[in-house]
């Protein structure tokens, strides 16, 4: 008997599952070799890659509170770099004599051509966080910090304080000092200047009209890029996309000597959303009477010594303006101590190391 068109039909679906299994079978056994397995690099703050805007996102939405209730508070050494740390050794003591361990963490926002594995050793083995480089009159900086900010927000949620350091910042006070005057504040210490030489050339440095209408010239501010944020601050730096889609744009190419975001974008954020969160003034001491050309005065080996060092600890910072000074009283009140200096050059640190257990550290 002839086989119909409905016989037929039903062995082709009963032999459909073994050509299956001879096809994934046939191409089980043809495989040479597994691929490849990418290493990882060996850094824990390299884990997780993503782009700026999904971080900073991600970061705005963290506990605004030191987490776990209780715990003792961090403090976030953030440092902004684009090659070694020559003034690592000092730090390293500086990290090692603390009373109580575990009570900060380090972050480097470093070039990412880098070999960090032969620049930062000691304390800073695999403290770098994912980075892309920077350039001087342009928004690179300020990006940079921010990334900073977002990963130390996202990697220890008992972190309390985050203070921006550059490579050639040196601490003039012992970490347990440091860690006592930052902890008992409920203030960002941040320099806020409003009437400042130069401000209008770099209000207008993107144009006469880009900055409008978000941020208009009077309630533009100028001050240092070095400061401690708490971690409300730094949840509002990260959140903030109003203000840092002016601040992120490129200045003119004829402006772009007044070209600092840096200097710019966090004073003028901080003014506008929570001025009296803020001490208007730089914990880090800098000697622009003998800079030159922007930069301030770069200090050499034979400046390095116990009183220059005891000297530095009796100054007090600049507190924002008069104008502001005289509209809160606090500020007035207040006599903090600088607890950072720059810029060193790379020759001091033998001349600091002399002095490190009987002055620097020394309280």
């Amino acid at each position: 008997m002839s086989p119909t068109p409905l016989t037929l039909l039903c062995a082709l679906f009963l032999t459909l599952p073994l050509a299956i299994v001879f096809t994934i079978n046939t191409d089980l056994t043809t495989t040479v070799s597994p691929p490849p397995q990418l290493q990882k690099p060996n850094n824990r703050f390299m884990e997780e890659e993503m782009d700026d805007n999904s971080l900073f996102h991600l970061a705005s939405r963290v506990n605004p509170n030191p987490s776990p209730a209780g715990a003792p508070k961090k403090l976030a050494f953030m440092f902004l770099t684009t090659g070694r740390l020559p003034l690592a050794p000092l730090w390293e003591l500086y990290f090692n004599r603390t009373k109580t361990k575990h009570l900060y963490n380090i972050y480097i926002h470093a070039d990412p051509n880098l070999r960090y594995d032969l620049l930062f050793q000691g304390v800073f083995s695999n403290r770098t966080i994912p980075s892309k480089p920077t350039r001087r009159n342009t928004p690179t900086l300020a990006a940079a910090h921010r990334r900073l900010l977002a990963r130390a927000l996202l990697h220890d949620p008992a972190n309390y304080m985050f203070a921006l350091l550059s490579p050639s910042c040196i601490p003039l006070h012992s970490f347990d000092f440091t860690y006592e005057t930052l902890v008992s504040s409920k203030k960002s210490f941040i320099e806020i200047l409003e009437h400042e030489v130069g401000a209008w050339g770099r209000w207008a440095a993107r144009g006469e009209t880009v900055m409008l209408p978000e941020v208009s010239y009077e309630r533009f501010r100028i001050g240092s890029q070095f400061s401690v944020l708490t971690r409300h601050h730094a949840r509002v730096v990260v959140g903030d996309t109003r203000l840092w889609s002016k601040f992120k744009l490129p200045c003119l190419q004829e402006n772009i000597g007044r070209c600092y975001p840096e200097e710019n974008y966090f004073p003028t954020l901080l003014s506008m959303e929570d001025r009296r969160g803020c001490v208007p003034a730089t914990l880090t001491y800098v000697d622009w009477k003998r800079g030159q050309h922007s930069h301030p005065y770069t200090f050499q080996a034979s400046d390095v010594g116990p009183e220059f060092i005891r000297t530095l600890r009796r100054r007090r910072p600049r507190y924002g303006d008069e104008e502001m000074n005289g509209s809160d009283a606090s500020v007035i009140r207040r006599n903090d101590p600088f607890l950072f200096a720059r810029k060193f050059g790379v020759a001091t640190v033998g001349a600091l190391l002399d002095i490190a257990d009987d002055v620097v550290l020394r309280e």
